[in-house]
């Protein structure tokens, strides 16, 4: 088993489901010290299974889209722990799938608000904190979708969380502070206990999802989906030690597709 977390403080963003929850059960299982942010309380669930295998760890429910959640999260990682070691923001994802035309004022605010700010957040919540240790690693989840079908907002989003790694990796480096990003791809995971979009789909929605589906598979060289497994591995690897002499870079994790 490796332990290259051994000791560390670890937040994970977006902990409660899919590939946040896998990143936090395998840092766990690696000796991290994890701090496990979401918005739903499905994230004590999380918290409880890592408990049962005696892992350590904290819940901080907080809404990541906004400066004072994030502000929240760190507080509390700092009172529990007294340091932040790495910062995995994981918190982002499409919530309608359909052609730009089709998107409303509303809607596009809203698929910002969720896929870029929450990172732009946490990265700035938590700055202050690894330039007073001189040290520390953030690893942000981006999207080989920055170049797709159906997701404009989105796919603009996530464009914005790889000029922030970029830039944030650029400007801090000097600092000892690394900064990267996965560019994950199409990825099989269950459903959602709690889904982003409850609304039922049209049969046009439906139609356009498929699309998407269809890209995705199309622009992946293996000709499939990834598993939630392969971006966890992408993701540590981004986030421990044997990755020190990496920043600033966005690795996309789509089976060829480069995003």
């Amino acid at each position: 088993m490796n332990h290259r977390f051994k000791d560390k403080v670890v937040i994970i963003t977006g902990a409660a489901q899919g590939i946040g929850r896998g990143v936090a059960l395998q840092i766990a299982e690696e000796g991290g010290q994890v701090v496990l942010v979401d918005h739903s309380v499905l994230v004590d669930e999380v918290l409880a299974e890592i408990q049962s295998r005696k892992g350590q760890g904290i819940c901080v429910h907080a809404d990541l889209e906004s400066y004072t959640g994030a502000q929240t999260m760190v507080a509390q990682a700092i009172e529990r722990f007294g340091r932040i070691d790495v910062l995995i923001n994981n918190v982002g994802g499409a919530i309608w799938m359909k052609p730009f035309q089709e998107f409303s004022e509303q809607e596009i605010i809203k698929e910002v608000n969720r896929s870029l700010f929450p990172t732009l957040w946490g990265c700035r919540a938590v700055l202050p904190e690894m330039l007073k240790q001189q040290q520390g690693v953030i690893v942000n989840v981006s999207s080989i979708a920055t170049c797709g079908i159906n997701r404009i907002p989105y796919s603009a989003a996530k464009g914005g969380v790889n000029a922030l790694t970029a830039s944030l990796a650029f400007e801090h480096a000097q600092h000892g502070i690394r900064v990267n990003a996965i560019a994950t791809g199409g990825t099989d995971a269950p459903p959602r206990k709690i889904p982003r979009n409850s609304a039922p789909l049209s049969a046009d929605e439906h139609m356009w999802m498929q699309q998407v589906v269809d890209q995705t598979k199309a622009r992946s060289l293996m000709g499939r989906y990834g598993s939630i497994e392969e971006q966890v591995n992408a993701i540590l690897f981004l986030a421990c030690d044997e990755s020190s002499y990496i920043t600033g870079s966005v690795i996309p994790v789509g089976g060829g597709d480069q995003g």
